[in-house]
């Protein structure tokens, strides 16, 4: 706690158990008296399903920049997933995926990484070491129901119990982690703070999820994906497969409107064949399905532009999906929450000083910025995206961008180009550096790859199963 905290005390309180919830108060915790984390539902004790998160049944992936984040608010997190069977995958040393442009080189040299998980065990290794500090506590089955305060400054939320009762909660500091039902919005129009930007991007792309027991061990396992490509006709449709705790598969296929997956059990492997290439398949055949198939349509980009608001009030931060949603394809959504964070924290270091909240909601804003250009940036070239079509400027981009992948299957420094960008830690502007243009004029150094590019021992471990060279990929 800081010096000035001691002397005065700052309460927060935190709409939201979410992820982005829990990660706002492992960033304030250490700079205030008390947080207070409000969330409607009950909270799971271990790495079960939690009510209210439904995205949690489909592949989940913490990007380098994520992981390290999540690293710096809370110490020996990594540590902690790994030793719960979670998986670190260096990026692109164990990585099998098939991009628009061809399959990815595994290069030896590693520059990034991925931990894969479930979310239901990413979830709990956070939320256990965040409620553990006797500085936060959590009112379950209470929902915020309105803003506190007026247009100069928010002074804490009115909330409300499942069996009706309302109460005020007074706060210094009240931080958004709602999620995609946010009601920030509404809420800054009701104190009369009008003139809240905002945008939608939406393929259309449906998830079918479901996990299964993995035909073969999964340490050391590589991820597994097979990307869409926009420049084909017909709906676009992809699949992945993450190595998760228990030596598991966590399987999601997804598709854009006209070929969109289903329910269907009986259906979700012969979807998976229809992708671009039939690897999925083949490794789905042979493996064990353990849970029903889950399906979302939640997979619109959506973002509110709080920094731009020409007034915003003292006292009030938006963090996660209640400031900026993404299409989980691209795997961002808790790396940029945590990113978030971070930022979140570093401006509170300076102290909850007049002008904190505005200057917190635009250094939230900036690792939003990164990632809503990657995600939008593709999306918006499915001929089924709904709000926004690409200019002339954004297919010329898309047309550099394509041409750079193709390098990047046989090119290490375009690959790590483009890895530095995806992992988050660089801006999609590093993109147009000389080196990186110059590179991509080059093309590839080496032929393209005409198979999967699984190792010896992964194919030997596969053919153990399928049978001897029996193994297609």
């Amino acid at each position: 706690m800081s010096e000035a905290s001691r002397h005065n005390p700052v309460r927060v309180v935190v709409v939201g158990g979410s992820m982005a919830g829990m990660l706002a108060a492992a960033a304030v915790k250490d700079h205030v008296g008390a947080v207070e984390i409000i969330e409607a539902h009950e909270l799971p004790e271990g790495p079960e399903p939690r009510t209210g998160v439904p995205q949690a049944v489909h592949i989940h992936m913490l990007q380098t920049g994520g992981a390290e984040a999540i690293e710096t608010l809370l110490p020996g997190s990594t540590g902690l997933l790994l030793a719960a069977g979670a998986h670190r995958i260096p990026v692109t040393t164990n990585m099998v995926i098939c991009s628009p442009e061809g399959w990815y080189r595994r290069w030896r040299r590693t520059t990034h990484y991925l931990i894969t998980a479930s979310r239901d065990l990413t979830d709990h290794v956070v939320r256990a070491q965040v409620l553990k500090d006797p500085r936060v506590a959590v009112r379950t089955h209470t929902r915020a129901v309105g803003l506190l305060g007026d247009h100069r400054a928010v002074t804490g939320v009115r909330v409300r119990t499942t069996d009706g009762v309302e109460d005020d909660l007074h706060a210094d500091l009240v931080i958004d982690a709602s999620g995609r039902s946010t009601r920030t919005p509404r809420w800054l129009a009701r104190l009369g703070i009008t003139g809240l930007a905002q945008d939608e991007i939406d393929s259309g792309l449906v998830y079918a999820s479901r996990i299964y027991r993995a035909p073969v061990p999964t340490r050391d396992w590589p991820m597994v994906g097979v990307q869409a490509d926009p420049r084909l006709p017909g709906p676009g449709s992809a699949g992945g497969i993450l190595p998760i705790e228990g030596d598991r598969w966590h399987v999601s296929l997804m598709g854009a409107p006209g070929g969109h997956p289903t329910r269907d059990a009986d259906a979700f492997e012969p979807f998976a064949r229809t992708l671009r290439h039939p690897l999925l398949a083949d490794l789905l055949a042979h493996a064990e399905p353990l849970t029903d198939v889950a399906l979302t349509h939640s997979t619109a980009n959506r973002r509110y532009y709080y920094e731009r608001l020409a007034h915003w009030p003292e006292g009030l931060v938006a963090l996660g999906d209640a400031a900026a949603t993404f299409n989980p394809v691209y795997a961002q959504g808790i790396s940029v929450a945590a990113q978030g964070a971070v930022a979140l924290r570093d401006q509170l270091a300076k102290g909850l000083t007049t002008g904190f909240a505005r200057n917190a909601q635009r250094a939230i804003a900036r690792p939003i910025d990164h990632a809503w250009a990657l995600a939008t940036g593709q999306d918006i070239h499915f001929p089924t995206t709904k709000g926004k079509r690409p200019t002339i400027a954004d297919r010329l981009l898309h047309r550099y961008v394509s041409r750079l992948s193709h390098t990047a299957t046989g090119s290490f420094h375009a690959a790590t180009a483009l890895t530095d960008v995806l992992a988050l830690q660089a801006s999609p502007t590093t993109l147009v550096k000389p080196g990186v243009l110059l590179t991509a004029l080059l093309g590839p150094l080496r032929k393209p790859l005409d198979r999967p590019p699984f190792t010896q021992t992964e194919r030997d471990l596969l053919n153990r199963v399928t049978g001897p060279d029996e193994f297609p990929g």
